[in-house]
Formats: structure tokens, C-alpha cells, sequence
């Protein structure tokens, strides 16, 4: 389909690419350059551990997190070969002479995977999927090296004709070609970009493909383990190599050097595609004179509007993601009924879902919740609408049927972080939960706290340090609570502020003197101490001695914590403030 753009950042420290379909921004991708992604690369690795329990095995590649390595992604592992390629779009394998016959298959059937490697041996493999949250990289024995037109797969005898070459006579020409050139126990993959493609071209591509099998195998002789064999293109000329199709009417990016860069690699392997890139010239960044960077953001958001006033709800946890599909302001039309009213909803939501999970790279499970519809008809519509909006998608999706509810289960292969998980970190507040204790909550458990251990100190004060909001919540809604706790514990109870204690941070100490019960706070990290020291104290206190014994609230790890006292210089101030009031008040 025309009207395709492709949209490049190539100035500061990171790559960014944009996929625009239809004025709409529909793929993003992010490439740091200290932070460079590792798929595609092949790798002579060094098994380290293998776990029969799990049928796999982790694998040493030379990077911070061992890969992981699972029996049917070894070659010669039981597992049929052909859901190698599942999600290619191709053809049933064809085989050749030479190459593995259904009498091997079957006497390799059982194979388990400390049958296939042992810890200690040398590997080579290709990484697969990178690097998510804590896991590290999977990687399979599979090796392909994709080309412009094709994809080379050394290990595996197979042809394959991407399915979106629709032309039977097409296909046989494409076919023929490759098969009249490919080695034995090697195999193809035809490309959708190679439709009418000539033969020369194309026979070039494999002979390129071929040295550079033959290349990595070289290198792979005369290196030790872990060692990097092959380091697959970056971001930027994937992206011509990938994404750059006939569809697309220009590419356009930002960097003059990287523009120089990929006119190189066009002209020598994608003369025709020279004439579609440009340099942008803008005053304002070329992300922002596209109206990208808005999109960005949007994307980034947990609620998604829709066009008729409906909204869907997207929460991503580490297991699955959930998306609910709300009607909002949508109350449908006078003449509607409110069967119509929801199935309309549910019909623009299957577009806007398939959409936001290209978009966002949303992998994994996938539990769409549509609108309760009462007919089997309106259903099977949405469930044709969302079939149908999926495939636009290049990663393989599984989808199951409608449910009763109006659920849909799915999944969708991962190969990356998400855009979410890319550009976000954990609140550091929160520790990434999304909420915090209210403020009452607090204030009850800091009197329970108190009725509990404020008759236990010896002094006869109790000094309540906490969070400013708390502080005042309890000097004024609870005053007189305190009062009351006073007379039963026969203690003073003092309620000092401290501005970085965190909302759910206490400290409960006596005023003075010496306490059997004593605790060590947390450290508080030396650059936050440092901080701390020229940052003003609000205490709400009558009381600025030093307390010895205390009682502390929880708090999440990542907030610092304060175990800082008032030194000399500050408590001379304060008494000179305060003046002798304070004495008598002690």
C-alpha cells in the first residue's frame, strides 16, 4: 500500500526509527549506542550448565547474563524441524539429496538434551530473542542470515516462498532459482520483497550469503570461547534491509553522516531504492516536525481513547497483559440499541488493539477483554474484524476463540523489550506498584504503634518522626487521639516533620536517655547525606535532642532513608530560637 514512510533519528545517543502507515505511526525502534542490541548475532559459545529437569541449558556467550539454550532450539533435537517456521509465512519444506531424511528424524526422536551438549562444549549458536527484564538471551543452533531478497539457513534443508508472493507461476520461477544454486542440507527462505526480482540479483544475494556462512565458520575455527562471530547490522541498515520495501515512498532522516552511510548501502545493494532517501533540513527535530514525538508519548500512556468516545485500559504485568475495552462516553446513536452500541465499540477497539500492540512490541500472553454481546453473530464479527486487523502485524500471533465474556486469549512472539519497558524504569517511589499507603493508614498504624510501644521507653517523652503530610494529618484530624494516648502511656508525645522521609516511613524514639531497644536505622546513601546536610530541617517539635532508642515504620528499599541527626551547630540554633521555653517544656 502507498503512502508508507519511514522516519529516522539518527543525532544523539540513540538511533530511533519510526514506521508511519496511513499518516499513523505504527512501528517504533530503539537502538542506544551503548546499549546495542545482540539478536541476530552468531556466537561460538561454551555451555556452562545443563538442566534435565528443564531441557535446556545456558550457554556462556561473552555477555553480562548467560544465554539460555532449549533442547528443540539444538539442532538434531526431537522436535519436528518445520515449527522452525511457524511464523515465515512459508511453504512446506522441500527435501534434497543429502539432506536429513524421515528415518534420521525418527531415531532422534528421543533425544534429551544431556544427550545433545554437555557442560564444557563448544557451541555455535545465534541469538534468538534478547535480553528481557532479568532473563538473559535464548538462542537456538538454527542460524539464518538474511539477505535483501532471502534468508539463508545453513543448518536446516528447506525451501520456503513467503506466502505473500501470491502468483503460482512467481512462486515456481523463485523456486527453481533456488533450488538450482542452494547447497545440499542448506535451505532458503524467499522473501516477500523478492517478487519479480531477477535472477541475477537474486543469485547474487545467495553467493553473498553463501562466503558469509563460509566466513563465520572460518572465524569460528581459529577462535576460543566465548567469542562474537558475527555482528548483525545495526538499526539503521536493518531498517533499509528490513522495512525499506517497495510500499514505501521516501525514507528521510536527520544525520548527514548517516545519510552518506546509507547511501553507500543503497547503491550497492538497492540501486533502485537511491532516489527515496533524503536528508531532512528542518529547524525543529525531524521527530517533532512529524508529530512523532507526541505519538511517543501517547503510546506511553495507560488509557487509549477511541475515535467514538470509547477507551481501552492497558495494563502490562510480568506475566500477561491485560486490555479492557471500556464505552466511555459512547452511548451510541438514538435509533441504537445497546447490543449495536457495544458491538460498534468492540469493532473499533479490535483495530485500535491490534494497533497498540505493534506499536508498543506487547509480547507474551495477551487477554483482551471486549464488551459483554449477547448474539453468537455480533462475536463472530468481532472476532473476523480482530483477525483481520492482525494481520498487518509481522510477529506471529496465536488467538483463540471469543469467549462467552467477551475474552480473548492470545499471545505474541517477543523478541524484544516493549516500548514501555524501553523508555520506563519502576517508580522508585512505589517501587513500581503503582500506589503507595494513604496517608490516614499511616496515621493509624503510627498510633497503633505508639499505644503499643510508647509505655515501653524509659524516658518520659516520645518523639514521632515522619513525613510532613503525615505530620500534619496528625497534629490536627488525630489531636485528639494523641492527647488521649498521652494520658495512657503518661508520656509526652512529640510530632517532628522531616520533608525526605518518605509518605510510609516513621521513626517512633524516646527523647532522651538510654534504651535497651535500640535499632539501626537503614544507611542512608553518602550522596543523599550530603544532600540532606544543606537542606533546610522542618521540625514541628518543641524537642531538638538528640533520641537514642526508636522504632521505625517500613519504607521500600529504593527511598532513601534518614538516620541523620541535628548536630551541634543546628541544636544551638534551635535553642536560640526556641530560647528557654524549650527547657521548660522538657
Amino acid at each position: 500500500m502507498p503512502g508508507h514512510l519511514l522516519v529516522i533519528n539518527a543525532e544523539g545517543p540513540e538511533t530511533r526509527v519510526a514506521l508511519i502507515e496511513k499518516g499513523l505511526l505504527s512501528e517504533l525502534y530503539i537502538e542506544r549506542r551503548r546499549e546495542r542490541g545482540i539478536v541476530g548475532n552468531i556466537y561460538k559459545g561454551r555451555v556452562k550448565r545443563v538442566l534435565p529437569g528443564m531441557q535446556a541449558a545456558f550457554v556462556d556467550l561473552g555477555v553480562e547474563k548467560s544465554a539460555f539454550l532449549y533442547v528443540g532450539d539444538i539442532r538434531g533435537a526431537p522436535e519436528d524441524f518445520r515449527a522452525l517456521f511457524s511464523d515465515s509465512h512459508d511453504d512446506e519444506p522441500r527435501k534434497k539429496k543429502g539432506g536429513p531424511g524421515k528415518a534420521d528424524a525418527e531415531k532422534k526422536r528421543g533425544a534429551r538434551i544431556e544427550d545433545l551438549v554437555k557442560e564444557g562444549q563448544d557451541v555455535l549458536v545465534q541469538v534468538a530473542k534478547g535480553p528481557i527484564g532479568t532473563k538473559g538471551a535464548r538462542v537456538t543452533s538454527y542460524v539464518s542470515l538474511p539477505g535483501r531478497n532471502l534468508v539463508f539457513m545453513p543448518t536446516v534443508d528447506h525451501v520456503g516462498i513467503s506466502r505473500r508472493i501470491s502468483s503460482e507461476a512467481e512462486r515456481r520461477r523463485l523456486r527453481g532459482i533456488v533450488d538450482s544454486m542452494r547447497p545440499d542440507g542448506a535451505g532458503f527462505i524467499v522473501r516477500t520483497v523478492a517478487d519479480g526480482v531477477a535472477e541475477k540479483e537474486l543469485r547474487a544475494d545467495m553467493e553473498f550469503l553463501i562466503k558469509l556462512w563460509n566466513s563465520i565458520l572460518k572465524k569460528k575455527e581459529s577462535s576460543r570461547a566465548p567469542a562474537l562471530l558475527y555482528n548483525d547490522l545495526d538499526i539503521l541498515l536493518r531498517t533499509v534491509r528490513d522495512l525499506f520495501t517497495p510500499e514505501v515512498e521516501k525514507l528521510i532522516l536527520d544525520s548527514k553522516s548517516e545519510y552518506e552511510r546509507l547511501q553507500k548501502f543503497v547503491g550497492a545493494f538497492m540501486p533502485d531504492f537511491a532516489g527515496k532517501i533524503e536528508l531532512y533540513n528542518g529547524r525543529e527535530p525531524i521527530f517533532d516536525g512529524y508529530g512523532i514525538e507526541t505519538e511517543i508519548d501517547r503510546a506511553l500512556e495507560r488509557k487509549v481513547l477511541l475515535k467514538s468516545g470509547g477507551s481501552l485500559i492497558i495494563d502490562q504485568g510480568e506475566a500477561l497483559t491485560a486490555i479492557d475495552v471500556n464505552t466511555g462516553k459512547f452511548v451510541g446513536k438514538k435509533s441504537m440499541s445497546l447490543e449495536e452500541t457495544i458491538t460498534k465499540t468492540n469493532l473499533e477497539a479490535c483495530k485500535e488493539v491490534a494497533d497498540q500492540l505493534r506499536l508498543r512490541n506487547i509480547g507474551g500472553m495477551i487477554i483482551v477483554d471486549f464488551i459483554d454481546m449477547d448474539k453468537d453473530s455480533n462475536r463472530e464479527k468481532v472476532m473476523r474484524a480482530f483477525e483481520e486487523s492482525l494481520k498487518a502485524d509481522k510477529a506471529k500471533a496465536n488467538v483463540t476463540k471469543i469467549s462467552e465474556l467477551g475474552l480473548v486469549e492470545m499471545t505474541r512472539k517477543r523478541t524484544r523489550e516493549s516500548l514501555g519497558r524501553m523508555l520506563t524504569e519502576p517508580c522508585p517511589y512505589c517501587e513500581g506498584k503503582g500506589y503507595v499507603k494513604s496517608k490516614t493508614t499511616v496515621c493509624a498504624e503510627i498510633l497503633r504503634r505508639l499505644r503499643r510501644d510508647g509505655g515501653t521507653f524509659r524516658s518520659d517523652g516520645v518523639v514521632v518522626t515522619c513525613n510532613p503530610e503525615i505530620a500534619d494529618l496528625l497534629v490536627t484530624v488525630e489531636q485528639a487521639y494523641l492527647e488521649d494516648l498521652e494520658k495512657r502511656i503518661q508520656k509526652r508525645i512529640i510530632v517532628a516533620a522531616k520533608k525526605r522521609f518518605h509518605v510510609e516511613k516513621f521513626e517512633i524514639t524516646e527523647r532522651r536517655g538510654d534504651d535497651v531497644r535500640q535499632h539501626k536505622p537503614e544507611v542512608m546513601p553518602q550522596a543523599a547525606i550530603d544532600d540532606w546536610k544543606v537542606a533546610p530541617k522542618v521540625v514541628t517539635a518543641l524537642d531538638v535532642e538528640r533520641p537514642t532508642g526508636f522504632v521505625t515504620g517500613e519504607m521500600p528499599a529504593l527511598v532513601p532513608t534518614e538516620a541523620d541527626e541535628l548536630d551541634a551547630e543546628s541544636e544551638a540554633e534551635a535553642a536560640a530560637t526556641l530560647g528557654p521555653a524549650a527547657d521548660e517544656e522538657t
